[in-house]
């Protein structure tokens, strides 16, 4: 794949974005695959917050300020290349929400 994140196939919007992309670049970050990927991360992330802040849920310790703080910029910081991996661990999976799930276990322990 192009290593320039303006022509990888993960930003396109349909076959159709390439004629009228001035038009449409200002969506690539939300309606693309790349689009969807992040905001599948940012929900699991939300999702794992907000469990640990739930005192029935004790196997689950809350999260400190600063664990918060970590997990919020795995999204914050998301780029194409974390997409790509995300894509490739799906590979394995062949389930993309399952691929999501074990990229962001990996971004929390590292």
């Amino acid at each position: 794949m192009p290593s320039n994140p303006t022509l990888n196939p993960l930003n396109a919007i349909s076959p159709l974005d390439g004629r009228y992309h001035s038009k449409v670049d200002a969506l690539r970050p939300l309606f693309s695959e790349f689009g969807l990927i992040k905001a599948r991360v940012k929900i699991e992330i939300e999702w794992l917050i907000h469990l640990s802040r739930q005192p029935e849920l004790p196997e689950i310790a809350e999260f400190s300020d600063q664990t918060v703080d970590a997990l919020r910029a795995i999204v914050d910081q998301f780029e194409i290349e974390d997409a790509l991996k995300v894509k490739q661990i799906e590979s394995t999976t062949n389930h993309d929400v399952k691929a999501v799930e074990y990229y962001v276990k990996e971004q929390a322990e590292a």
